[in-house]
Order: structure tokens, then sequence, then C-alpha cells
């Protein structure tokens, strides 16, 4: 009950301290996303996330002398870091639902029309006894269209909320049919039929290509982090040796550096190669950066006590690292 109260109270302020067009957009963004929660309370639970996490890697970094400023960075990005990353992910399935149902959508509104329906009868048939979010959106535009929309406005409302471009393309065809009085059934059925024919070609893209991403991801997620990883404690080794140089005080940071770049690039190339759109590689960089980072992390800082092999063993470890 404390949380809870907290959480609206804080929602309340919220609503009264910040401009009203800003939780406008941000409401729309989230509806478009399938997350039906206020927009404030959504606000208010990133900012209550933000405090326990300040506190608790406050406490972390007194426990074992780490740096304060490292703490408070990450108690503010990872919230909202993993808030967008669960944003973008749902939009996505959301997205990937839609497109996935718009065949079916289309085949049971051309069997309708062919029985001598109206597009509009038809229209508000469908979106009563359909479910998921295309049906959602349907009932939407049912709504704007007895409000006095027209049809063009009400399917490119629509349109841009799915965010969708095969539905896009699909309402322009079918607006374009019936403005010109054609066989607007059999338009439909064919739209239908291609958009079935595509989403079948984008599923064997997907599996045709499995192997490479399954390459990609170990090499981006294991294989460098691990490698970079070895390069910080052989940097960290020398050190000790009091035989550091300015390669080795400089070769941690270049291989984060370098980690962060490659993590990003490879989830661009994956959602490259599933897709065929780089726009998507957010879904993709982001969790492949923080595990990267998390393992580079750990090799780095605590590999000499996984590895306690000797001074030998490091030896050969630097002598394998200069080729």
């Amino acid at each position: 009950m404390f949380i809870e109260d907290l959480i609206n109270n804080l929602s309340s302020f919220i609503e009264n301290k910040m401009d009203e067009k800003i939780l406008i957009y941000i409401q729309e963004y989230l509806l478009k996303s399938g997350i039906f929660t206020h927009v404030s309370s959504v606000i208010a639970l990133l900012i209550l996330s933000m405090v326990f996490l300040l506190i608790l890697f406050l406490l972390i970094s007194v426990l074992f002398s780490l740096d304060i400023l490292i703490a408070i960075l990450l108690s503010i990005l990872i919230p909202i870091v993993l808030l967008l990353l669960f944003i973008f992910i749902k939009s996505e399935r959301r997205r990937e639902e839609v497109e996935s149902s718009i065949p079916d959508f289309l085949r049971q509104l051309s069997s309708m029309l062919r029985v001598g329906m109206s597009l509009e009868n038809a229209l508000v048939d469908l979106s009563e006894h359909g479910s998921g979010p295309l049906y959602d959106e349907l009932k939407r535009l049912v709504v704007e269209l007895r409000m006095g929309k027209s049809f063009d406005e009400s399917f490119n409302n629509m349109a841009k909320r799915l965010d969708s471009k095969d539905l896009e393309r699909s309402f322009k065809i079918i607006l374009n049919a019936h403005k010109s009085g054609g066989g607007l059934a059999d338009v439909i059925g064919d739209i239908s039929d291609d958009l079935r024919a595509m989403l079948i070609l984008k599923r064997e893209r997907k599996s045709s290509v499995m192997m490479s991403i399954m390459f990609l991801v170990l090499a981006s997620v294991i294989a460098a982090p691990f490698a970079l990883g070895m390069v910080g404690v052989y940097s960290s080794f020398m050190v000790e040796l009091d035989r550091s140089s300015a390669i080795c005080q400089v070769a941690p940071l270049a291989a984060e550096i370098y980690l962060i770049i490659h993590s990003i690039l490879a989830g661009f190339l994956i959602a490259l190669i599933m897709y065929g759109d780089a726009r998507k590689g957010v879904k993709f960089s982001i969790p492949i950066t923080v595990s990267a980072f998390c393992i580079f992390y750990l090799i780095s800082n605590f590999g000499m006590s996984f590895f306690g092999f000797g001074w030998l063993w490091w030896y050969i470890v630097g002598f394998l690292l200069c080729f």
C-alpha cells in the first residue's frame, strides 16, 4: 500500500508539473507500443527505480571502494535504457503481430464484400468480432468514421498508429480501388495473397540466416569480450611487475571503446540480415553491448583470480596477444 500510494502521489505531482503536450506525446507513443499504462505512472516508476538503484549502487561503491560517479551514472542510465528497450521490443512485437494478422483480416474483408456488404458495414462487423492490436485499432477507425471523418483520413491515421508499411500500402491500394469503383473484393483478395507470400518469404529468410546470426552473437557476446578482457588482465599483470608502458595504460580504455563499437555494429548487422532494416538493430545492439561489457568487466577485473595459473601462464598470454 505504501508503494502504491507513493506512485499515485508522484504521478499526480508529475501531471501537475510537466507540460501537457509532452505527456500526451509520450502517451501516444506508449499506446503505439501496446502499453496502456498512464504516462505519469510510468515516469513515477522510472524515478523510483532510479532512486532504488542509486541507494544500492552507493552502498556497493562504499563497500568495495568503487567510483561513486559511476554508481550515479549507472543508476540513471540503467532504468532509462531498460525502459526504452522494453518499449522498443513491445512496439516491434506489436508490429509483427499486426503484420501477421493482416492477410487474414483482408481475406475476411474480401469475403464480406463478395456477399454484398458495404465496406463500412464490413469493417464494423470485423471490429466487433476480431481480437488483437489490429482489431483494436479497427474499432477506433469505425468510431472515427461514425464521427464524420473520411475513409482516407481514418485509414491513414490507423496506418500511422500501427506503424506498418505493409498495412499502409494495402490501405492505399484499397482506397484507390474504392474511389475508382472497381472490383474491391478481388483487389483485397489479391493483396491478402501477396502479403501471405511475403510473410512466408520473411520466415524462410530468418531460418536460412540463423547460423550466421548465431555466429555473430557468439563472437560479440563471448569471444570478443573474453579476448579484450585478457588484454586488461595482461596490462594489469605488467603493471604489477613494474613493466608498464603507455600501451599498457591505454589498452584497457581502447578495448572498452572497441568493444562498444563492435557490439553496436553487430546488433545492426544482425537486424540487417534478419529483417533487411538496419533501424531495428537497436533491439539487438543494447542487450549485446550490455552482455559483452559485463563479460569484459568480469574478465578484465577478476581474470587473474579466475585463472590463477601463475606467472608463466600470463607470460604465455602476453606472448600470444602480440600476434
